[in-house]
This record gives structure tokens, C-alpha cells and sequence, in this order.
């Protein structure tokens, strides 16, 4: 049973008139198939879906990236992958299922592959706790990428969380301290990382793994600083003003590219990812050999700074800076700060001498 989106009511009729007429029996028994009207309803249908899905509001979009029949990261793992050896613990605490990690070979090259699982049923989505990491899951995954930076290993992370699991024992055991560590590891890495939010990227619980070489997007794909709900029951106290929070988030694939946040968008069918998981798995194949290509040539120092660079470049452009050549705007500004800092040490036993003196003067 497919399930629709509360926009997608006239794809449902559509799909459901067009199963019936390709069903070669009816209540009164064998009839024909009308192939003329067959054709005739199927563009219809690719005509609608075409309209809806080309002019997807930034909600919409938020609720295709939520879709609970959009392929997950076992998916990826499972028909892109060959000798996928999955690796567990973080030698500290415990397993977090909620986040399958392993070595595997990706056209005969090995590579660590990370994904955040949400799970496809009830049951699953309970045991991988509904994709959100605990402390363990990151500390598993940092062991995991130190790893493969000792043997030359590239990085594949598949994005897909609402955020980092944010219950009392994941604080006790050190949850923020657990994502901080993990963005510090991804960004002193000397090996190529690669990022692909299928989902959900929501939240330090979605940096935490991709702060990567390349930070990839599904086409209705999200990556956001916090949910559009928690942010309108922030900002307006309203959890229903969330279309209005998520169009101020700017946090489509479109948006986050514009603003330079990724570095490239993976299209989708038309309808979602879930419409066509075998042609999603087709561009995402592709799009991971040729920008696993790119770094085969770079040093490992060449892939650090690359890296480094891009991330102090994020909103500079479309910023308060508009010359990147080496960031000299910035460290004339820091250097103004170092001046004034160091004036402060200075003024107020200067400023103390001064009344002294005028107060001597005076009174002799």
C-alpha cells in the first residue's frame, strides 16, 4: 500500500484510476484493457506530479524528505556496496544502532561507509531508535574514521537524522562534548570524506558527520540548524507557523546551494525519491565515483586544506566579506581587534594617572 502526502491527493486518484484500468479484470469479470485511455491517464499523472513536484514549498519539501517509504541508508549500503563488513561499539560504552558503520568495497576500492538508520517499520524504527545518534554511535564512528585515515581509507556518510537523541542518559554520557569531537575529527581528516543528506539533516546530530570534503543533497533532501516545528514554538510560540519557519530557514537543497552550504544536488525522480529508488541509486552511484575521482590525484595535505578552505569560505560571499582571495578583509579586522584589545590594557591605569595628576595639580 502506497502512502501519500496530504498535497498528493490528486496523484492518489490518478494512480488508483490508473491501476484499475490496467487490471484486466473487473466485478463483472474479464474485460479489455483500454490501452488509449491507459496512456491518456498515465500522462496525466506525470503531468501532475511534474506540476506538484516542481514547485514544492519549503514544507512540502520538508514532508517528502520525512517520507517514511524514501530509501534509507541500509538501502544504499546494501546495492551499492560489495563485502560490506559492519563494525560495532565504541569501546567505551556500548552500540548505537541507529547508526551502521563498516568497511566495504565501492568499485573495487575499499572505503568506511557510515549511514544513520531511521529503520522501515515500527519495530526497526524502535531499535534504531528513529535514526537519532547517542553519544556511543559518535564515538563509534570516530574510532571508525581514524581508522581508515591510518590506511588511506575515502569516507561515505549517508545523512539521515531529525537530530542527535536528546534523552538524560545520551547527556550524562556526554552527548555535545560526543558531536563536538566527531566535527573536530571530520575536519582534521587527511582522507577524502564524502557526505550525502538523503533525508533529514537536522541539527548538530547531522554536522557532526558531515563536515565533509563534499556535503551532497538528495534534490528533496533538508539541512537545517533545528526542525521548522521546534523553531516556530521558538520564534512564535506557534508550532503550526512551521511553513513560515521553514521558508526563513532556507533549508532546501536549492536554498543551502545558493548559499554555498553544499556542494551539489542529486535529482531525483519525478514524484521523490521514493517513486524510483532503482534511478536514485543510479545518480548516487555516479555522482560518488566522480567525486571520488576528483581526490585521487591530491596529497593528503592537499585534501586537509581543500577542505579547511571550503568550510571558512561558508557565507563569506553571500556575507559580510566579499573578497576571498586569502581572507585579508578578516585578518585586517582581527588585527583592528588585537589594537583595541591591547588599548584596553593600557586605558584604565592611564586613565587613572591622568585624574591623579588633575587632582594634584588643584589641590597644591
Amino acid at each position: 500500500m502506497k502512502n501519500y502526502l496530504n498535497f498528493e491527493t490528486e496523484i492518489k486518484d490518478l494512480e488508483n484510476e490508473l491501476e484499475k484500468l490496467k487490471d484486466p479484470f473487473n466485478q463483472s469479470g474479464l474485460s479489455e484493457v483500454d490501452t488509449q485511455k491507459i496512456t491518456k491517464t498515465q500522462n496525466e499523472l506525470d503531468d501532475k506530479l511534474k506540476s506538484i513536484y516542481s514547485n514544492l514549498d519549503p514544507w512540502q519539501t520538508t514532508m517528502v524528505a520525512r517520507h517514511e517509504d524514501r530509501p534509507k541508508s541500509k538501502f544504499f549500503i546494501d546495492n551499492l556496496f560489495e563485502d560490506f563488513i559492519s563494525l560495532s561499539g565504541d569501546r567505551h560504552y556500548g552500540e548505537d544502532k541507529s547508526v551502521i558503520s563498516g568497511f566495504a568495497k565501492f568499485n573495487g576500492n575499499s572505503v568506511l561507509v557510515i549511514g544513520q538508520e531511521k529503520g522501515e517499520d515500527l519495530n526497526s524504527r524502535i531499535k534504531r531508535n528513529f535514526g537519532m545518534m547517542r553519544p556511543e554511535g559518535y564515538r563509534k564512528t570516530i574510532r571508525l574514521m581514524k581508522l581508515a585515515e591510518k590506511f588511506n581509507i575515502p569516507i561515505i556518510s549517508f545523512i539521515d537524522t531529525p537530530g542527535a537523541y536528546p534523552g538524560v542518559g545520551a547527556e550524562e554520557r556526554g552527548q555535545a562534548e560526543a558531536i563536538a569531537r566527531s566535527i573536530e575529527c571530520c575536519m582534521e581528516l587527511k582522507v577524502p570524506t564524502l557526505s550525502i543528506i538523503i533525508g533529514e539533516g537536522g541539527s548538530g546530530g547531522a554536522i557532526a558527520l558531515a563536515s565533509s570534503s563534499k556535503v551532497i543533497m538528495l534534490e528533496n533532501a533538508i539541512y537545517s540548524v533545528i526542525s521548522p516545528e521546534g523553531c516556530a514554538t521558538i520564534l512564535w510560540r506557534d508550532p503550526k507557523k512551521m511553513l513560515d519557519a521553514a521558508k526563513a530557514m532556507k533549508l532546501s537543497a536549492k536554498d543551502l546551494l545558493d548559499l554555498e552550504i553544499i556542494d551539489e544536488i542529486i535529482a531525483e525522480p519525478i514524484g521523490g525519491a521514493h517513486r524510483d529508488k532503482d534511478q536514485v541509486l543510479l545518480n548516487v552511484r555516479e555522482t560518488l565515483s566522480r567525486n571520488l575521482e576528483k581526490f585521487k590525484n591530491m596529497s593528503s595535505d592537499e585534501i586537509f586544506n581543500d577542505r579547511k578552505s571550503k568550510f571558512l569560505k561558508i557565507g563569506r560571499k553571500k556575507g559580510f566579506i566579499d573578497n576571498l582571495e586569502d581572507l585579508s578583509s578578516t585578518k585586517s579586522k582581527i588585527n583592528t581587534l588585537d589594537k583595541i584589545k591591547d588599548f584596553k590594557k593600557y586605558a584604565i591605569p592611564i586613565s587613572i594617572f591622568f585624574v591623579l595628576a588633575l587632582f594634584l595639580i588643584y589641590y597644591l
